[in-house]
């Protein structure tokens, strides 16, 4: 076997057990946990401050365009 071929095969195993591994570490957990539920609380929170953000901005925008006409 030449040190190309082997190297190859090397690499192909290596992304075999990885992808395996990963594979098997998002079907370990199904349900999610304290830390997990305060994240989604916490994203969602994040998301609405960036909503209520845009539409402000945008809402500056249209007075300063009103302004202008």
């Amino acid at each position: 076997m030449t040190i190309a071929r082997h190297a190859s095969r090397t690499r192909a195993l290596a992304l075999i057990a990885v992808l395996g591994l990963g594979s098997l570490g998002l079907a370990a957990c199904d349900d999610s946990g304290p830390a997990e539920d305060a994240a989604g609380d916490a994203g969602a929170a994040v998301d609405d401050a960036v909503e209520a953000t845009g539409e402000a901005v945008e809402d500056a925008g249209e007075a300063v365009q009103d302004t202008v006409d």
